[in-house]
């Protein structure tokens, strides 16, 4: 479990994280969301001790990360993926960090499997790709089998079978009781991953709660009805004083109507009273990016113009390169490791 109480950063005049507390469970993976320059990191940082907070706490299972007499063994953490020294192979660098926490050396090749990289071990770090480098910074992370596991974008540099492993691996490791923490911008991935959701705006707290009431709080409850007396039955809701828009065919289907503010259960009845006919009655609900955008717009450092030549402004996404699909199980170490702070490269 991670805890914080009125976690506070200032650099200067410049409040990074501004009073917020927040409690992230074990058995769930908790996704940590803000707009750029809302305190993410200096948070994370603030949770491995690698930030001291201008004033409050963070505790990880009741202790100081400074107090954790075998961190590696109690905190994982991927926040940025190319920090292995680049003539180091993987497996070097994982015997090294394994070594200076005093962790069984067969538990390297474990990790190796977990992630897909027994294939590469021998490379050189300096030669991967971001996506290997995410893998081996994970690898990194599960090296001493902690309960608590903390992943800044971990989903950057992966290939779409990655980004499922990347997606079932945390439910996984949820799964198995440990404590989950994945920071990402892209919001799509996250609304499938996370079950709890942190969000911060400007360094606050903005909401604490699971990602489909989080979902539900900036949407709005619209159905879409479709039935063959469509005319009727846009003069039954309208009637009704309900709000109505006309949905014509295309690539989502046949004409249709949304009605707005409204649920189911209401048009479905209303239709019934009438005898129409439905051929389709479906609750149409928002997306966790229309529902971050509404919550923290006025938390946003900066807003951005439209781009020429785009619609709405809005960039070409490109596709990453990324390794094959990994494999392997989860196995667990049951070694004692008695890790020291100065092993610990987080």
């Amino acid at each position: 479990m991670i805890e914080a109480q009125g976690l506070t950063k200032r650099y200067g005049r410049t409040v990074a994280v501004n009073d917020l507390s927040f409690t992230v469970q074990p058995g769930k993976v908790t996704g940590f969301l803000g707009p750029n320059g809302a305190g993410k990191s200096t948070t994370m940082r603030m949770i491995l001790g690698l930030d001291n907070p201008s004033a409050g706490t963070v505790r990880i299972d009741g202790r100081r990360y400074s107090e954790l007499k075998q961190p590696l063994r109690q905190v994982g953490a991927l926040l940025e993926a190319k920090w292995v020294h680049p003539n180091r192979s993987a497996r070097s660098h994982l015997r090294w960090m394994a070594a200076s926490n005093r962790i069984p050396a067969k538990r390297v090749d474990e990790v190796l499997e977990i992630v897909g990289l027994t294939g590469v071990a021998g490379k050189r770090a300096g030669g991967f790709s971001l996506g290997m480098a995410q893998r081996l910074g994970i690898a990194t992370a599960l090296l001493g089998d902690p309960g608590v596991l903390l992943f800044d974008e971990p989903v950057n540099g992966l290939d779409p079978e990655g980004i499922l492993w990347i997606r079932r691996f945390m439910h996984r490791l949820a799964d198995e009781g440990r404590t989950v923490f994945v920071s990402s911008h892209l919001l799509s991935e996250m609304a499938l991953t996370a079950q709890e959701l942190i969000v911060i705006g400007r360094g606050r707290l903005i909401a604490q709660t699971s990602t489909r009431a989080f979902i539900d709080m900036a949407s709005e409850s619209t159905v879409r009805v479709r039935g063959p007396e469509m005319d009727r039955l846009h003069g039954v809701l309208i009637g009704q004083g309900l709000a109505v828009r006309d949905v014509p065919a295309g690539d989502d289907g046949p004409a249709a109507l949304l009605v707005s503010n409204s649920s189911t259960e209401q048009v479905g009845e209303l239709a019934g009273r009438v005898g129409l006919v439905l051929h389709e009655l479906a609750a149409q609900r928002g997306s966790l990016e229309q529902a971050f955008i509404q919550l923290t717009g006025g938390e946003v450092e900066y807003h951005a113009g439209a781009l020429a030549g785009t619609p709405n402004g809005s960039p070409a996404a490109g596709t990453p390169a990324a390794p094959a699909q990994p494999t392997g199980p989860l196995p667990r170490r049951t070694e004692a490791v008695d890790a020291t702070r100065g092993g610990d490269a987080r």
